[in-house]
């Protein structure tokens, strides 16, 4: 079991941000050269069995002007333009099946699930998007640590732009409507730090948010993916500041001072895998309007079921 600082001192825990001089730069340069690729979102209705929602198989272009899929699900029997979910995905997860994304068109919600490139091989959701991009150096196997070394080749900064690109290809459908962003551990990273980088969104559902106080985190628990980054600075001790300096680009608590989303994030208390203090860190950094659900007995898991309500009943509130 994994314990980390008491709820009161997590309730109070702001560290102290490193963020690099160049943060907003880099952003708006790297989603202007992303927008210099036409966006050429395709939706290929997908015949089934489904009695609840259409189907849609999704491209569109991300970083670099690469395809990246993704499953678009349209409740049936709703009229008029439709509020959407856009999830992503946890590590090592791909966007699966149809079947598995029934949740919010089962709530009168369309959903947008986007394939995480490169990803999705990790035994546990199927994948069906590559990634291009060519290796930069060496990396500890998984993707945490590819081009960890510049901030422009880094994994993640591809991964988040994708992420910006679903939230325009939804928006891009003209049954869609509101527009609410959502996932969980990688996946909560990637919603948090598309709150900051798409404006207008509805609301934000960042739970048990992976990559957040970075540095922190892998010195206090050894659960991979972060255990990723420790391995690689293990091997390669004189270039650990390099490394940081990097991944301050992509922390979520830095995008966290940058939102104006209203959001709901959720924590578990015995969470080693994104440990308390380093969500916390992130949602007592929230600039937007925010609220937390605690889980005192869980760990990675999370709320479970029972937080799939609380999500639906957050979305109800932002999307009507």
């Amino acid at each position: 079991m994994f314990v980390d600082l008491p709820l009161p001192q997590l309730r109070e825990y702001l560290p102290e941000r490193a963020e690099p001089a160049g943060f907003d730069a880099f952003w708006e340069r790297t989603l202007a050269e992303a927008r210099a690729h036409d966006l050429a979102a395709r939706f290929t209705p997908v015949p089934g069995d489904l009695t609840v929602a259409d189907v849609f198989d999704v491209t569109f272009a991300g970083f670099g002007g690469h395809p990246i899929k993704g499953w678009l699900l349209l409740p049936r029997h709703v009229s008029g333009p439709v509020p959407c979910v856009v999830e992503y995905q946890g590590y090592g997860g791909g966007r699966g099946l149809p079947v598995d994304w029934l949740t919010w068109p089962g709530f009168g919600y369309a959903v947008l699930a986007m394939d995480s490139r490169g990803q999705g091989a990790g035994g546990w959701r199927r994948g069906d998007t590559a990634d291009p991009y060519p290796g930069t150096g060496p990396q500890t196997p998984g993707v945490m640590t590819g081009g960890i070394e510049d901030p422009d080749d880094y994994y993640y900064r591809r991964l988040y732009t994708d992420a910006v690109r679903a939230v325009e290809a939804a928006r891009a459908h003209p049954r869609i409507g509101a527009v609410a962003v959502a996932g969980a551990s990688q996946g909560g990273a990637i919603a948090l730090a598309v709150s900051a980088l798409a404006p207008g969104l509805a609301c934000a559902l960042v739970d048990v948010p992976f990559m957040c106080h970075i540095r922190h985190a892998t010195q206090i628990t050894a659960e991979p993916p972060y255990a990723e980054i420790a391995a690689y600075c293990r091997a390669f001790k004189d270039r650990v500041e390099r490394v940081f300096e990097t991944l301050s680009y992509f922390d979520g608590v830095n995008f966290a001072v940058r939102s104006a989303t209203p959001a709901l994030f959720s924590v578990g208390l015995q969470d080693g895998v994104t440990p308390p203090s380093t969500v916390f860190a992130a949602y007592n950094h929230y600039a937007g309007e925010k609220d937390i659900r605690v889980y005192p007995y869980n760990g990675h898991e999370g709320g479970e079921s029972a937080h799939t309500m609380e999500r639906v009943a957050r979305a109800k509130k932002a999307l009507g």
